[in-house]
């Protein structure tokens, strides 16, 4: 039975990470800043759709210490793995010339500096407890705590909104993972306590209150350890067809496609098309719903809509796995009230809305259904939402 959390160590505390940037970089940083990640609780592969999704904050966070330089020198160091320092030049940053984790924060450095943000040198030491890979945006959760901490040291002055827009250009542009603006706007808008219901057309924004203890209820993630990559092929091929769909339709994007309309779009798009559309447009009334059940009755009333989410990612957008389907079917048949795929798909993890009673039945029972399958042993931990992006030394 997997009683304790098994995802990545807790990230160092302040003093700790400013302690070791001095041991390697020879300075004291000029502070230490942190952004989260996120869990997607209901909106999938809506927010480039310009539709609603409704993710939160994590209690799971990129830390970076950093300091500016008087010189155009980047210097980039990780607490994990063994690349050691990587050394860059401001002047050399280009979309495709980073490898790595590298290129997160380069990125970020690129987009704000394209934005005509005066980017000093910098040495960076970045730490994280965010899982990778998981689907739980770990690379903008590295984004988020950067751009969080050049906005201080430069004084730019950019809001919340002009920063998620930097970070998606990072990824669009310079990583080349053709993203949205839901991770980026989780990690910097997140507070404790709720959810971030947001419109993607216009980046309008409010909190909604999502608790899980006070319900009797956790929300468990179920890290599949099947990775995932949002700069390959599929992600980039269900966004195409996403767009074709729209231009068919003749909307400006599948937000403005209702339920009532499918049965005309049935007539009018191919087959694959279709369920492309028909997922988006059944999603984003999905999210709709869960903002007036949590505003209402709360988080034990969305575990139908969880699952629904689920079935539509599996069966119409086809973006599930295996791993995913049996994570998702084994905590709901052990208990949770609702489960569904969370992040861009094609591995990552899954989340189990479970009452408090049942978590260990559930984690008991993923944990050999996998091992049963012959899978790779998931990690199963919990998550609360979380504060979003902020300086904490």
């Amino acid at each position: 039975m997997q009683n304790q959390d098994q995802a990545s160590a807790a990230p160092a505390a302040p003093a700790d990470l400013s302690a070791r940037f001095e041991q390697e970089f020879g300075i004291a940083p000029d502070g230490v800043w942190q952004a989260p990640g996120r869990v997607n609780l209901i909106g999938e592969h809506t927010d480039y759709n310009e539709g609603f999704v409704l993710p939160f904050a994590i209690d799971r966070t990129a830390r970076v210490a950093v300091a500016a330089r008087r010189d155009a020198t980047v210097r980039l160091l990780s607490t994990y793995g063994d690349q050691g320092v990587v050394t860059t030049a401001l002047e050399s940053l280009q979309p495709g010339a980073a490898k790595g984790w590298t290129k997160y924060p380069l990125g970020v450095m690129w987009a704000l500096r394209e934005r005509g943000v005066n980017v000093p040198g910098l040495d960076l030491l970045l730490d994280s407890d965010v899982p990778l890979g998981a689907g739980l945006s770990s690379s903008h959760a590295i984004e988020c705590a950067v751009i969080t901490a050049l906005n201080d040291l430069t004084g730019a002055g950019l809001e919340a909104q002009d920063m998620v827009l930097a970070t998606q250009r990072a990824e669009n542009d310079f990583v080349g993972a053709p993203t949205g603006i839901m991770d980026q706007s989780a990690s910097l808008r997140g507070s404790k306590g709720h959810a971030v219901f947001l419109d993607c057309r216009d980046q309008a924004a409010r909190l909604v209150p999502f608790e899980t203890e006070p319900a009797g209820l956790v929300l468990l993630v179920i890290d599949t350890k099947v990775s995932h990559s949002h700069s390959d092929g599929g992600y980039a091929s269900r966004r195409a067809s996403c767009e074709l769909g729209a231009e068919v339709l003749g909307v400006k994007a599948l937000r403005d496609v209702e339920v009532a309309d499918l049965e005309e779009a049935s007539g009018l798009l191919d087959e694959v098309t279709f369920r492309r559309v028909r997922h988006v447009v059944t999603e984003n009334d999905r999210v709709l719903q869960a903002v007036e059940l949590l505003a209402g009755p709360g988080p034990g009333a969305i575990g139908p809509l969880l699952d629904a989410s689920h079935a539509s990612m599996r069966d119409d957008f086809e973006i599930s796995c295996p791993e995913l389907d049996l994570a998702v079917d084994t905590s709901r048949a052990n208990g949770a009230i609702g489960a569904r795929m969370t992040g861009g798909g094609f591995g990552g993890a899954a989340i189990a809305l479970t009452p408090v009673d049942a978590e260990q039945k559930v984690r008991a029972a993923v944990v050999k259904a996998f091992a049963d399958a012959g899978f790779a042993a998931p990690d199963i931990f919990t998550v609360s939402p979380a504060a979003g992006a902020m300086r904490i030394a």
